[in-house]
């Protein structure tokens, strides 16, 4: 049976909006990463047979195919090809999907994966905001089809994480809690060292800067809500930020014949989807189907990657899922890291994988929500 390892994989520092990767362009922030890949797994670039990168809002410095861009940016070879994927927030994390179906489908041995998202340079929705500006409709309520389903309602990332809360019964100070413990947890994580193997610094940049070592429960107490009459706040969501990853996909044929030691074996690769005004929903059910195929039960996950958009998200999924919060972002998620939209999800594989080898750990799951109401999910075994 085919198989698909990770070899290596890296990350920038993930920075504030405004902070230390604000002022680099899309293509040479993702350069960074893939040279620095490259360089880290001993494997001649020419080999590489494909690269693509997750990234949301490919306008501006994001534009054209920034998988292409970025891989020229580091003066790689030129014979190798570069794509981009927009899964939304799963971007990266499909990129890595992709990459193993490659491999595993026998039709590439040696493939990067990845994402990109200079936040600061390209607002979240910009490419929406850019639409209207030209006359074009919304990707929703312009549909009449979409409409006829789903009825001209508000598709809202911030109304499906109230929606979320008020189903499952979450309150505000529940989501302010579990945000406070993912600041806590970043903030140890940076100190005792444990991000350092996967962050290749760039310029200045070569630590985490979003989370915040002196936030409180009456600080976040005292903001207001991002919807009137709601409970979520800006306090409970995940920060707007820059960044870049990259991962290194081969089968067991080009690791043999390269001479390197692959790190993990890719067990599983899923995405499901549920209901797109809901939105945020969708890793519950993907990640019940996901053990299901594979065998496996919650209690047989080592760690756990949830992105953290929002706390709603992640404290419905504990509920149903069962998982064990003590193997859950045990270094912090989103709320306090960041999230890079198109980044984020090869971070959290990076970091993943790192995590899994500094406990000794065997399986890692990874899941997040996604625009559309969709959810990616990997298992990870580590090796």
């Amino acid at each position: 049976m085919a198989e698909a390892y990770l070899v290596d994989a890296v990350r920038t520092p993930v920075t504030k909006r405004g902070g230390g990767l604000a002022a680099i362009h899309s293509a040479d922030l993702g350069a960074h990463v893939l040279s620095a890949l490259m360089n880290r797994a001993g494997v001649d670039p020419a080999a590489v047979e494909d690269v693509i990168l997750g990234c949301v809002d490919t306008i501006g410095s994001q534009a054209g195919d920034i998988a292409r861009t970025a891989w020229l940016a580091a003066g790689l070879p030129e014979e190798v090809p570069g794509v981009t994927v927009d899964r939304q927030c799963g971007s990266s994390q499909q990129a890595v999907h992709f990459a193993a179906q490659a491999v595993l489908s026998g039709t590439a041995d040696v493939v990067v994966a990845g994402g990109v998202q200079n936040m600061s340079a390209v607002p979240i929705s910009a490419a929406m905001t850019t639409g209207r500006q030209f006359g074009f409709p919304d990707p929703f309520s312009g549909s009449e089809g979409w409409v006829r389903r789903y009825g001209d309602v508000p598709v809202s990332q911030f109304r499906s994480a109230e929606m979320i809360a008020r189903k499952w019964g979450i309150s505000r100070r529940d989501m302010e809690e579990f945000a406070l413990h993912s600041h806590e947890k970043a903030v140890t994580a940076i100190g005792e060292g444990r991000f350092v193997r996967e962050i290749v610094p760039l310029g200045e940049a070569n630590v985490d800067t979003c989370p915040r070592a002196t936030t409180s429960l009456e600080k976040m107490a005292a903001l207001t809500p991002l919807e009137e009459g709601g409970s979520v706040t800006a306090a409970v969501s995940s920060q707007i930020c820059d960044g870049a990853a990259a991962l290194l996909v081969m089968s067991e044929r080009a690791v043999r014949e390269h001479g390197v030691t692959p790190r993990a074996r890719i067990h599983h690769i899923s995405v499901r989807a549920a209901d797109p005004v809901w939105m945020l929903t969708a890793p519950i059910p993907a990640t019940e189907r996901a053990l299901a195929r594979t065998g496996l039960g919650i209690g047989d996950i080592d760690l756990v990657e949830i992105n953290e958009a929002f706390a709603s998200v992640v404290l419905a999924w504990l509920r149903e899922s069962g998982a064990d919060p003590a193997r859950v972002n045990v270094n912090g998620g989103g709320i306090a890291l960041g999230h890079p939209l198109g980044a984020t999800g090869a971070r959290l594989m990076t970091t993943l994988l790192h995590e899994l080898e500094r406990t000794g750990g065997r399986f890692g799951l990874q899941t997040m929500c996604e625009g559309g109401g969709q959810a990616n999910v990997t298992i990870l075994e580590r090796l």
